[in-house]
């Protein structure tokens, strides 16, 4: 393998989530709305989800995409993720994960358009930064205009989403993993 080249293997992980909560492809097919023969060729690895599709799937069964990607990486002490590097995913997605394997930190690129249908809560902290072009973060029952070079923090527990706003815009998102638990200050 060339240079922190890994070949994801996002079904098992889909798999043994699925196997955890007691669930056949038929109830996942039912929770996501996408069908059992799809499903099962994702799980063997012969089809590469979408990343809408890939939130389904992990919504059916209340996790993380960026979890189940993770569950399919081999973590390793140093690892480069080259920006070149096949994701694993549909070329189309335009989400490209930054860090790979089980960690403390997820961090995930977004290039183009971007609109959140649904709102987010993450269990630990989350940065986002605005490398190019612009975005609109409802949190809170607020909404923040972010431009290039911007930074929002959302602590835990806070519901978001966000939306590119024009074209070219390039958005990292940083977050502590859910499985980290994170130590809260009581005197903040």
């Amino acid at each position: 393998m060339a240079d922190g080249a890994a070949e994801r293997k996002i079904g098992a992980g889909i798999r043994r989530r699925r196997r955890a909560l007691d669930l056949t492809l038929a109830d996942v097919a039912a929770r996501s709305g996408l069908s059992s023969p799809f499903l099962s060729q994702i799980e063997n690895d012969r089809a590469r989800p979408s990343m809408r599709s890939l939130q389904r799937v992990a919504d059916a069964l209340d996790t993380t995409a960026v979890q189940l990607l993770a569950a399919g990486e081999t973590p390793r002490g140093t690892d480069i993720v080259r920006a070149d590097a096949d994701p694993g995913l549909d070329p189309a997605a335009r989400v490209r994960p930054l860090v790979r394997g089980q960690r403390q930190m997820h961090a995930l690129e977004f290039t183009g358009d971007h609109d959140a249908a649904r709102a987010f809560r993450h269990r630990n902290d989350e940065l986002m930064y605005v490398a190019d072009g612009s975005a609109e973060v409802e949190a809170d029952g607020r909404t923040h205009r972010l431009g290039r070079g911007d930074t929002l923090y959302l602590a835990g527990g806070v519901d978001h989403r966000w939306r590119a706003l024009e074209a070219g815009t390039r958005v990292l998102l940083v977050a502590v993993a859910d499985h980290v638990e994170a130590v809260v200050d009581p005197q903040a």
